[in-house]
């Protein structure tokens, strides 16, 4: 399908700004916006989210484009199915709303990569900059991208009202051809509507962030006054992600605010005469791995959920904030907002046996193999793996009284010697164990997991698997290694089957949840150490003991009528059952207000 499209003369975008003020149609306008992600959210579900969003007094939906969603495989960009990017945009229009749309490769996010493809940052180093194989890589993108955008615009009659040049820049580098050549490939590809930056609010931050013929605005959870002295007089107003909530990482407590809080901090700015984007009015689901990560001293892994504690429950459900938020955009609608929708259904509680059929250490002898056996360990970008595990194999010396170390784990290991499981390492942790037995030959295996790929700051991009090498007493370098992994796609990795010898307590298990009429549910697996979870073959996310989150959510899309599977693979600790909930639990909460 040819997407090339020729602006039409003279066009003129839907809404500018001046004396301070954003304008359309020759009238002040405030862009009243709240994000939802179209790839947090299953596309069935779209439509109701939106809907949702508009009852809230939205008039805009904010959504940043994930590059690595849609090009997974390098030259092989997908905008069909759950990446239909149009299709989504054209529902909003339909819903009566319009697009604040975000597509700079680089979005954090709190998502895999900051949405920068593995395959590109497993050979660039220096990203977000005028580096040569980096522009060429984003243009080929834009290439595909920005066409299929152009006339949803509003000036050919869509939905698309203003477009994101980068994000955040002013706190990541100070490269200004970067940011110039951003803003000339959306023009130069026919964007024509309100251009806008995005930074927090510090002069150095909006120094390096802005450009010109870009509105600069805001993120914050706090700090209008600041944001209003920042802003040059000119210049709108407009917080472009206002933090009414806040994510988690694994091992943490539930971050909330409260709708006193989050409310607020909106009137202050409404008050000001400025525009928002709640960030996250809808939060969805970080599915499958599509998790990011932090690094702050240690490694600070993403939760499977992104509920952010926002208006819009990870469900659907309508809370304090979302009516908070109605009240206070209501004023600004010539008419009356669209009725509240109905609650989602959500299936009846039930409890099921968790069937464990192969142990961790039989699943690996399963798993195909990836590459050549190399000297040393591969990455996973050598190896050409986006995510989840990869398996490392080597025949080793043993000497008396030996240690094995590994250098540069990214970011957790499962550790086996002649089939006996040793024991589990960490990036941040402990990364040597006691090779017991003896002086002997031995078959080393290492059984490494990603956690989430780096989505903020100078670590963005940063690689996963062994990164360095394998030594025995932290001096000798073990050499010769066989590399298997995890086709988290495939039949074959929620299909293996179940061998003759008795499963440990770790390795996969299945389940069969039978059910009347597919609706929502929330699957906890109680006495689970740390797993991954299929439901009829669709890669759900994780669970992990160490909490905040406890509950997976299963949208109804993914479920049938009659017999579900459910299928988990845990490298810890299995439990026995499997537990179909009518609510979430996302663990112990504290008030968290980001800055």
């Amino acid at each position: 399908m040819n997407h090339a499209f020729s602006p039409s003369p003279g066009v003129d975008p839907a809404i500018t700004w001046r004396d301070g003020q954003l304008i359309r149609n020759g009238r002040p306008h405030r862009i009243l916006a709240g994000a939802m992600h179209y790839f947090r959210v299953h596309p069935d579900q779209w439509e109701d989210r939106l809907r949702r969003l508009a009852a809230m007094g939205a008039n805009t939906v904010d959504t940043y484009v994930a590059w690595n969603f849609h090009e997974r495989i390098e030259g092989e960009p997908r905008f069909d199915g759950w990446r239909d990017l149009e299709q989504f945009i054209r529902l909003a229009g339909e819903v009566g709303l319009d697009v604040f749309l975000r597509p700079s490769p680089y979005i954090c996010a709190e998502w895999s990569n900051g949405g920068l493809p593995h395959w590109l940052t497993g050979r660039v180093s220096a990203l977000r900059t005028s580096d040569p194989e980096y522009l060429a890589a984003v243009d080929r993108w834009y290439d595909e991208l920005i066409p299929r955008m152009v006339p949803l615009q509003a000036a050919y009659g869509g939905p698309i009202v203003a477009v994101q040049i980068e994000n955040e820049y002013g706190s990541f580098g100070s490269d200004h051809a970067y940011i110039e050549h951003q803003r000339d490939a959306l023009l130069s590809r026919g964007i024509v509507e309100l251009l806008t930056t995005a930074d927090g609010i510090t002069t150095d931050m909006i120094t390096h962030g802005s450009i010109e013929g870009a509105l600069p605005t805001f993120t914050f959870g706090t700090g209008v006054a600041t944001a209003d002295e920042l802003r040059k007089p000119n210049d709108a107003l407009m917080c472009s992600e206002l933090w009414g909530g806040w994510f988690d990482h694994w091992g943490e407590q539930h971050h909330v605010r409260s709708a006193e809080s989050m409310v607020g901090t909106v009137n202050e700015l409404l008050a000001a005469g400025g525009s928002v984007s709640i960030y996250m009015a809808h939060g969805g689901t970080n599915f499958g791995l599509w998790n990011g990560a932090n690094y702050d001293v240690a490694l600070q892994p993403t939760i499977t959920s992104y509920d952010s504690d926002a208006p819009i429950g990870e469900a659907g459900a309508l809370n304090d904030k979302f009516e908070a938020l109605r009240a206070a955009f209501a004023p600004f609608h010539d008419g009356e907002l669209p009725e509240r929708p109905a609650p989602v259904p959500v299936q009846p509680a039930q409890t099921v046996a968790l069937n464990p059929t192969i142990s961790l250490r039989e699943l690996v002898e399963t798993l195909p193999s990836v590459g050549e056996m190399t000297a040393m360990p591969q990455t996973f970008e050598q190896l050409g793996v986006e995510d989840g595990i990869v398996v490392y194999q080597a025949q080793i010396d043993v000497p008396s009284d030996a240690t094995v170390n590994v250098d540069g784990l990214h970011d957790r290991a499962t550790v086996f010697i002649d089939g006996e499981r040793l024991g589990t390492l960490e990036r941040d942790g402990q990364l040597s164990l006691i090779l017991p037995g003896g002086a002997r030959k031995a078959q080393l295996t290492i059984v490494v997991e990603s956690l989430g790929r780096i989505n903020y700051g100078p670590y963005t991009g940063e690689g996963k698997g062994i990164m360095r090498g394998v030594r025995i007493n932290n001096r000798r370098y073990v050499h010769g290694w066989s590399h298997r992994a995890l086709p988290l796609d495939a039949p074959s990795a929620t299909g293996v089957p179940a061998l003759s010898e008795t499963p440990a307590a770790d390795g996969v298990a299945r389940a069969s949840i039978v059910v009347e009429t597919p609706a929502d549910a929330w699957l906890a697996f109680p006495g689970g150490a740390k797993g991954m979870v299929w439901l009829n073959g669709f890669l759900l996310g994780r669970y992990w003991k160490v909490g905040p989150q406890e509950t997976l959510y299963a949208p109804a899309p993914l479920w049938k009528t009659g017999a579900n599977e459910i299928v988990v693979l845990d490298t810890d600790g299995l439990g026995s059952t499997v537990e179909v909930r009518e609510q979430p639990n996302f663990g112990p909460t504290e008030e968290f207000i980001g800055s």
